[in-house]
């Protein structure tokens, strides 16, 4: 308890002893306590250097105890005293620091944009960012960036932005419901407060912080090559446009994909706009994230419903009857 405030263990032990049996002598208290001679002395002496002990006593022992109210409130101001200094430099330090970051963020403004190659430098970076991110982080995250070295990374950096009351959106792809893995860091991002969504097909990983700095593949199809932060609010504007386009049209976690008018769900009305667009099983598979397996069954139920002999004519089908958003008239197919 006296600890803390400066006492050593047997001063603390020796000063309650005496408050509690002031009519032991210093022999006595010695061997209540089982200290030795050595020890008790010592004790004795930081005690009347810390004016808990003065000398003058009736008993014989030539000292007496100064009150806990007197003399413990000397000890108390004291430490108070010298946590507050503590705490003042800490301030100075902050301050320090938060200057030095602050240069550091403008000379960034200044360069617009900054490469970072590799996956441990774009890690590092990410959590400076999100430490001075205070609003805001959205982000959308293909398949191919979702491993569980990159799962297990961002956790911690997650949690204390949402601890610290930052929203977090994030769009993932629709074959993520089916990975148990990311299903369950999706379940757990969304019981810490982050709004999670999904969509078919996703045009590229990026990260947004605050609407100020977004963070950017530089190879698209390989982000473990490293990334490119922009500070330019013009392409930053745009990037986070884009994760707006997607947001809106894109499923909420926990809310399974409706199906359209023509009874498609989200991921078989994208496969019939990628098969229009004259993607092979194999390029349909790789944009949705999902198996060439799990895309010739699909192909094929779309090809059934549609009476199409190729998987091409199934989209161009599917486009004249309206089944792909903002297509256009699709032409006359030849005859058989």
């Amino acid at each position: 308890m006296l600890r803390d405030i400066g006492l050593s263990a047997d001063a603390e032990a020796v000063y309650l002893a005496m408050l509690a049996s002031p009519h032991l002598d210093v022999p006595r208290l010695a061997a209540q306590l089982s200290l030795p001679d050595v020890a008790m002395r010592a004790a004795l002496d930081e005690l009347v250097d810390l004016s808990l002990v003065a000398q003058g006593g009736g008993d014989g022992t030539g000292l007496r105890t100064v009150g806990p109210t007197v003399g413990l409130a000397s000890l108390i101001a004291r430490a108070e005293a010298e946590v507050a200094e503590k705490q003042r430099q800490l301030e100075a330090t902050r301050t320090a620091v938060m200057s030095l970051a602050a240069a550091h963020e403008q000379t960034r403004d200044r360069e617009q944009v900054t490469k970072w190659t590799g996956v441990d430098a774009v890690r590092g970076r990410l959590e400076e960012l999100a430490a001075s991110t205070t609003v805001e982080c959205v982000s959308i995250n293909p398949n191919v960036a979702q491993t569980p070295d990159a799962k297990l990374a961002s956790q911690p950096q997650n949690r204390r932005l949402l601890e610290r009351g930052v929203a977090i959106r994030a769009i993932y792809q629709d074959s993520h419901r089916n990975n148990p893995a990311l299903q369950d860091y999706a379940t757990w991002m969304s019981g810490l407060g982050a709004e999670i969504r999904t969509a078919p097909t996703l045009p590229m990983l990026l990260v947004v912080f605050d609407r100020r700095i977004a963070m950017l593949p530089i190879d698209p199809a390989d982000s473990t090559k490293g990334a490119q932060e922009v500070h330019a609010l013009g392409i930053v504007t745009a990037v986070y446009g884009l994760f707006a386009q997607v947001w809106a049209t894109a499923t909420p976690m926990g809310r399974t994909p409706e199906r359209d008018g023509a009874g498609l769900d989200p991921q078989l009305r994208e496969l019939t706009r990628l098969l229009a667009a004259g993607c092979t099983d194999e390029m349909a598979a790789r944009k949705m994230g999902v198996s060439p397996r799990t895309i010739k069954r699909k192909s094929a139920e779309l090809m059934e419903r549609l009476d199409a002999r190729s998987r091409f004519q199934a989209g161009v089908l599917a486009a004249r009857r309206g089944w792909i958003d903002g297509a256009d008239p699709a032409p006359t197919l030849p005859g058989p």
